[in-house]
């Protein structure tokens, strides 16, 4: 997941989503985005989903899918700071998850949920990785 091309593919998204959001039916919160990724996943699953949340599928606008993300249970960390970051912010959450415990679960969804994404070194988000 740390490749140039993601720390600058993903603002792109997450604004072409926000400028897109009156396409989505039933939204529960236009101010929140949330990204979605695989950890060591199949090649279909592979790659990073800029996502908001939805009470209900109805009429899925064109070149947009539908993901749904299961109950799980997640180590979890707040995070604010530039994209360039954020990858020291998941080092620091896995290895506290493993020094007390928890097994970090690869090929289940992940998420972090962005309160703010329109300035790439200002993020607040907070980051869920799935553990056992």
């Amino acid at each position: 997941m740390e490749t140039t091309n993601t720390k600058n593919e993903i603002p792109k998204a997450a604004k072409s989503l926000f400028n897109r959001l009156k396409e989505i039916k039933h939204l529960l919160n236009e101010y929140i985005q949330i990204g979605a990724f695989f950890v060591d996943s199949k090649k279909e699953e592979d790659g990073y989903w800029v996502c908001v949340e939805v009470m209900k599928f109805e009429y899925i606008p064109k070149d947009m899918v539908t993901i749904i993300i299961p109950r799980q249970r997640y180590a979890a960390a707040n995070f604010q700071g530039s994209n360039q970051q954020i990858f020291e912010a998941y080092d620091e959450l896995h290895q506290w998850a493993e020094d007390n415990s928890y097994k970090r679960l690869k090929n289940t969804g992940h998420i972090e949920i962005f309160q703010s994404w329109e300035d790439s070194n200002n993020f607040n988000v907070e980051l869920l990785d799935t553990i056992k």
